[in-house]
């Protein structure tokens, strides 16, 4: 039984990442949580952890023109299935944070599951980790955006740095607040007119 869950989704750059996780029955891990609740140094702790203690694990990503042709609700589905696919041995029930995913697998959508459901919790603190390091040296090419403070969110900052610079190739140029920071020569076919509900693939793999 593996957990998923995703970290990005509603970010306004970079691709969005899933991860996928199969832990032992009978191990848990203390502390194992919801991602966003979880302190940084807490956080490199539990994923050290669920490194070493989980039978498989996987690490997705579906990138900015997947997001801009498929929309992220899609797009994070993708970036789901891809993880799903890299766990070895395979996983043959699927617990999956609020979403269904395009495989020929049994699968059960939780609600709230990074609260419910520890392979969840542990797929949540994979994703957000592999996309905060990505996160971070992707500031150091476009410093000037502050991805490493935001996370590429649409905090203040970054929506002041979209308006002063313009947006990067790897912003989201359907969503919103990078859509009207761009001149129309930039927006992908389709993106002037889309209206999202939501202001390279990367990849990372660990079997026993």
């Amino acid at each position: 039984m593996a957990g998923i869950d995703e970290a990005g989704r509603g970010s306004l750059f970079g691709p969005v990442f899933a991860a996928a996780v199969i832990l032992p029955e009978d191990h848990r891990i203390r502390g194992l949580r919801d991602s966003k609740l979880v302190p940084l140094e807490e956080r490199e702790e539990l994923e050290h952890s669920i490194r070493q203690r989980a039978i498989c694990w996987s690490v997705s990503a579906a990138d900015v023109f997947e997001i801009d042709r498929y929309n992220i609700y899609h797009a994070s589905r993708l970036a789901m299935k891809r993880a799903v696919q890299n766990l070895l041995p395979a996983a043959n029930f699927l617990l999956v944070d609020a979403m269904k995913i395009d495989l020929p697998i049994p699968q059960r959508a939780l609600i709230h599951g990074d609260a419910k459901c520890q392979a969840i919790a542990a797929a949540s603190i994979l994703a957000k980790m592999h996309r905060d390091r990505c996160l971070e040296a992707w500031d150091r090419v476009f410093p000037e955006y502050g991805l490493r403070s935001h996370k590429g969110y649409s905090t203040p900052e970054h929506r002041r740095a979209l308006r002063m610079y313009g947006p990067t190739t790897l912003h989201r140029f359907t969503f919103d607040p990078v859509r009207s920071s761009s001149p129309p020569e930039m927006l992908p076919p389709g993106a002037a007119e889309q209206i999202l509900l939501f202001p390279a693939e990367a990849e990372e793999a660990a079997c026993l």
